[in-house]
């Protein structure tokens, strides 16, 4: 798919028929580059992986947008938003992390997002990511493996038999996958390191798994477009979930006081 031609109908149909789809050219030069430098800047005062399943030479940027201002606009993408208002519905922002996956590192375990939370499979998709490539994404550089169809799986849990596919996408390009889909990161054989950021998605009956209040200072929190406050959860589930003394959170964000 190329974001040129690409609709919100047929990145949905994709992610209904195989759990994933990617979109190329979502993010361009200059916002490309320049979004490649800053995460760079915040990975040099970054920590390696802490066990197996964030990456011995693995490092991850959590706190993401108390961070860095260049992912603020993709996290509002239209493309992006029409997905999320069609396969999740009213939705916030979950675990944003920046990834770079370090020359030497294992493949990572296959799992599947939602597993936090103690639904039934199949059911309904409550999350939805998208992975920014800021580098090429290859199979040898550790490309993000999917295992198409798994998202409608049961309680089927993947084998040493199981087929799956590397998300082979040039820089710019955007995977968006099913919360329910089983996937994991490559394995980097090369002797760069792989860089790419997920902005995950969870609809917005269920917690977050990221702390936005705290994450993101509030000084910082007030700045922010209101779409994007939002999604950092201050916002109103309908009817009323998540209000703040009986009004709407951004309203008393902006207003300094709780």
């Amino acid at each position: 798919m190329r974001s040129a031609t690409t609709s919100v109908d047929e990145v949905m149909a994709a992610l209904d028929e195989e759990g994933y789809a990617v979109v190329e050219g979502l993010l361009r030069e200059p916002e490309l580059s320049a979004a490649r430098r800053d995460m760079r800047r915040v990975l040099a005062q970054t920590p390696g992986g802490r066990n197996p399943f964030e990456g011995a030479n693995t490092k991850r940027v959590y706190a993401l947008f108390a961070k860095t201002r260049l992912f603020d606009a993709p996290a509002l993408d239209p493309l992006v938003l029409g997905v999320l208002d069609g396969v999740l519905g009213h939705c916030q922002l979950s675990a944003p992390t920046g990834i770079e996956i370090g020359p030497g590192e294992q493949a990572q375990i296959l799992h599947h997002d939602d597993a936090i939370y103690p639904l039934p499979r199949p059911h309904p998709e409550v999350v939805l990511n998208t992975m920014w490539a800021l580098d090429d994404f290859t199979e040898a550089n550790g490309a993000t493996r999917v295992v198409p169809g798994s998202h409608r799986w049961g309680d089927d849990q993947p084998d040493a038999h199981t087929r799956s596919v590397a998300a082979v996408m040039p820089a710019g390009s955007v995977l968006f996958y099913a919360g329910s889909v089983w996937h994991g990161g490559g394995a980097n054989t090369t002797d760069r390191a792989r860089l790419g950021v997920i902005l995950e998605y969870v609809a917005s009956w269920l917690r977050p798994q990221e702390n936005h209040f705290l994450a993101v200072p509030r000084d910082v929190a007030v700045s922010l477009p209101a779409r994007l406050q939002e999604l950092l959860g201050y916002n109103i589930r309908p009817p009323f979930m998540g209000y703040v003394d009986g009004r709407h959170p951004r309203r008393v964000l902006e207003a300094g006081t709780s």
